[in-house]
């Protein structure tokens, strides 16, 4: 890939971080009201919203920011008022990947048993391991309790993240395990992936944080594995204290020691963030301006709900992206809002003929390049934003 990006003076997108939190803002884990702004993306529409066409506009908007506790060191939204819907996302072929090596080694580890019970949280965003845990004979249940619970980016959609440990920790069975899988703040501040904050995220997990959430409701970190999904996605073990799965182990010490080492717990090392979302949007800018000027046809892959936060903050409108392409034919004749871009399927982008494709999600390139070689056969580009614009060289 070639970095094709030139960042020039940052457009005016929201203020700068350290401002004090909203009077009404709580920690989600225990209440306090110290916090710090790390990340502010001004006015944003509710991620899970994907208008019709005829529906009225302007759409709705709220403001975004995340919050770093004082206390905690957990990185959280700051409000959110929306009422999330959002339809479910087709897996992508390296989440599936992913979950099948998760599987593999919570298998090797003595976590995933025949015929054991297992419980799953799965996320609106897609991503489940139902399949390979089924093909393990293990049952699935509804209710604890439940010798392995498996949860998938689903607690950061709870709000009171107390009461979700709290409950899944209350379905475990004695000597069970809760497996939880999350893309780590470490990641997100390393890559500069500002847009990964969204409406109904409501916590943002650094190692150091979860483990020590963990710690305070009688559940100890009993293995840590990590994957390159996203950037950086780790699933983490728990057990209750006193199991037979022992104490804290060494691979968890190396990680909550290594992120904390890099600042994680530190309101001025997240808001590098900031930062990252001014450059990318520069250049984003930059990009899709010299694109249109040449009089290139572009056109967008993957409305999911990070590419609303970019699209809004790099204030792209159908001028510049004429469609988003998605395989989830629930969003299929709908719009990106605000902008209102239509939302198309691959084969309906293909028929435009783009000589550019922004690839919103950047774990989906091989896949739609595999899937789609119809955008290359005819002379078009693959442009990866993760966040910032990287031209694909034609294979």
């Amino acid at each position: 890939m070639t970095d094709i990006s030139t960042p020039t003076s940052p457009a005016p997108v929201a203020g700068p971080p350290g401002a004090p939190v909203d009077p009404s803002w709580r920690d989600r884990w225990d209440g306090s009201a110290e916090g710090v702004v790390v990340l502010d993306l001004g006015m944003q529409p509710p991620a899970d919203l994907f208008p019709a066409p005829s529906d009225p506009t302007p759409d709705p908007e709220h403001p975004l920011r995340m919050v770093l506790s004082a206390s905690t060191g957990l990185a959280q939204i700051e409000t959110d008022p929306t009422s999330p819907e959002e339809p479910r996302g087709v897996e992508p072929a390296a989440l599936v990947a992913q979950a099948e090596a998760a599987v593999d080694q919570a298998e090797a580890a003595g976590f995933v048993r025949r015929g054991a019970r297992v419980l799953e949280y799965p996320s609106p965003h897609g991503g489940t391991w139902v399949e390979q845990l089924a093909r393990r004979d293990m049952v699935e249940v509804t209710e604890g309790p439940a010798e392995l619970i498996v949860d998938i980016f689903g607690m950061m959609h709870d709000a009171d993240q107390r009461a979700a440990l709290l409950e899944r920790r209350d379905r475990l069975a004695d000597d069970g395990v809760l497996l939880m899988q999350y893309h780590t703040l470490a990641a997100i501040v390393r890559g500069g992936i500002w847009n990964a904050l969204r409406h109904g995220h409501f916590a943002y997990y650094s190692t150091p944080a979860l483990v020590r959430m963990g710690a305070e409701v009688g559940l100890t970190a009993v293995g840590a594995w990590e994957y390159p999904l996203y950037g950086g996605t780790i699933m983490i073990a728990f057990a209750r204290e006193g199991s037979r799965w022992g104490g804290q182990t060494p691979d968890v010490t190396a990680m909550v020691e290594r992120e904390t080492a890099e600042g994680i717990l530190e309101a001025r090392s997240v808001a590098s963030l900031d930062t990252a979302l001014r450059e990318s949007v520069s250049a984003i800018g930059a990009y899709l301006h010299d694109a249109t000027s040449r009089g290139l046809r572009v056109t967008g892959y993957g409305a999911a709900s990070r590419t609303s936060a970019l699209l809004r903050a790099s204030d792209i409108d159908a001028s510049q992206v004429v469609a988003v392409a998605d395989a989830s034919t629930a969003k299929h004749g709908r719009t990106m809002p605000g902008n209102r871009i239509p939302i198309v399927s691959p084969a309906d982008m293909v028929a435009l003929r783009p000589d550019r494709v922004l690839l919103f999600v950047p774990d989906l390139l091989d896949e739609v390049r595999r899937a789609l070689p119809e955008v290359e056969a005819d002379g078009g580009r693959w442009v990866v934003l993760d966040p910032m614009p990287r031209e694909v060289a034609p294979l």
